[in-house]
């Protein structure tokens, strides 16, 4: 397939192939812009009744049908980027999907979109906001039911509603000091307003503080949350990591030191995505290859937001190698099964066998108990991304120097300002211009 390729132009008609993989059943191919309309006529013959699925005989230039296929239009400002939209429901062959998207080129000001380039006409138009476009990008790299959930929290509007009634709480307060400033003689002025907006301000405060605490919860719940399993040679690491897949991820022998690198696999358990992490048996070492493989142990372990930390009820050692964990960790003796008596149970956060499916249960139900404990009810909006956080801190800080009583109202009253600036550049209606390129780069042509 050959397009011609020419400079991007704000006013563009622009279409790009919106599904999947070719060949399939059925292929989307979406326009937006201002000359869809001509588009449609010049391709279809007549222009669709508006939001009716119409069956078209859709030609090339000589006349000769491409394809038969459902026609949609969907005139602006109701559509999803807020300019004229249409789409080409085709069959998903790699022949007809071509001739049709180098027809679409032939057509003047028409051009193949660029990544993001749909959503970010959207953001232009007031269809949508930063936070419900990064909801979008999250929803289509949704893998787990917690992942579909967090997404469609902010791409439904729910965090965007919650951000902005914070902003409007600010605004709220910052217009009662300044009443109180410009208006104290007045007669209509009941009085000094200022207690009403501290007390006001001290519970918005608490508000943010909450959900800007951990600013990891919101990326466990989009990225993973990071299981490091830890110990020393033989204490059952690899044979755990296999027990907890479901499947042989690494080789499991009765020779210390088997393990060299770090080998990672992904679990989904119950909605959460839970990167495991199989690393090198701790100790000292000669072996220049293994003594890599420990450095790089010890240093995922910094990284984990939980290590399980593995020690070999049968072995005569009773070392775990706790001296090097310095995040949180579960205690877990293993190999369980070989020993006749759990005399040792109160050392343990969990004792196991890899070979019984109901200890791999057990352990299954502690993460997740750690996990929600981690990230809370679940029903709360959670702020996804590090960007976000940033903004709500950032807030913090102003709204903490506006409760400070050693400055003057007008001071205090600009410090809610800025907090209010703050929250207004987190949904993308202050100075958001250099994060546009960032964020609409993370989707895929098409959407």
């Amino acid at each position: 397939m050959r397009l011609e390729m020419r400079m991007p132009m704000a006013g563009d008609t622009i279409f790009a192939l919106s599904t999947g993989a070719l060949p399939c059943g059925v292929a989307v191919i979406r326009l937006s812009g201002s000359s869809v309309q001509d588009v449609l006529r010049a391709v279809c013959g007549t222009l669709p009744s508006p939001r009716v699925a119409a069956l078209k005989s859709i030609r090339d230039r000589d006349g000769q049908t491409i394809d038969r296929g459902l026609v949609l239009f969907f005139p602006g400002p109701a559509s999803f980027t807020g300019e004229d939209c249409a789409e080409f429901h085709v069959h998903g062959s790699r022949a007809v999907v071509a001739s049709l998207l180098s027809r679409l080129s032939d057509e003047a000001n028409c051009r193949m979109a660029e990544a993001g380039e749909f959503s970010r006409r959207a953001f232009e138009n007031g269809k949508l906001d930063l936070v419900e476009i990064e909801g979008l990008a999250d929803l289509l790299a949704a893998e787990t039911e917690m992942q579909r959930r967090q997404a469609m929290q902010q791409a439904d509007g729910k965090a965007t509603a919650l951000y902005n009634g914070w902003r409007e709480r600010l605004i709220y307060c910052r217009a009662m000091i300044e009443a109180d400033l410009d208006f104290s003689d007045e007669g209509d002025i009941p009085g000094s307003v200022a207690p009403i907006v501290w007390k006001e301000l001290s519970a918005l405060r608490q508000s943010i503080h909450e959900a800007s605490l951990d600013e990891r919860r919101g990326e466990i719940i989009r990225d993973g949350f990071n299981v490091v399993i830890a110990g020393r040679p033989n204490a059952g690491k690899s044979s755990l990591l296999n027990a907890l897949a479901g499947r042989d991820v690494a080789i499991v022998t009765h020779y210390a030191g088997t393990t060299r690198d770090i080998l990672q696999c992904d679990i989904d358990l119950e909605g959460y995505v839970v990167r495991l992490y199989d690393t090198a048996g701790i100790r000292e070492t000669e072996e220049e290859v293994e003594q890599e493989g420990i450095r790089r142990a010890l240093r995922k372990i910094e990284e984990a937001d939980l290590v399980l930390l593995l020690e070999d009820l049968s072995s005569e050692r009773a070392d775990s190698a706790k001296g090097f964990v310095s995040v949180p960790y579960l205690s877990i003796g293993t190999k369980a099964d070989l020993i006749e008596a759990e005399t040792q149970s109160d050392r343990f956060d969990l004792m196991l066998s890899s070979q019984r499916a109901s200890d791999i249960e057990s352990l299954r139900t502690l993460l997740l108990k750690t996990i929600r404990n981690r990230i809370g009810s679940g029903e709360s909006i959670i702020p996804s991304r590090q960007r976000h956080i940033q903004c709500l801190r950032q807030a913090l800080d102003y709204i903490d120097s506006a409760l400070d009583s050693r400055f003057g109202l007008e001071i205090r009253a600009d410090y809610l300002r800025l907090a209010s600036d703050s929250l207004g550049r987190l949904i993308g209606r202050v100075d958001t211009e250099t994060l546009l390129g960032k964020i609409f780069s993370e989707f895929c042509v098409g959407k």
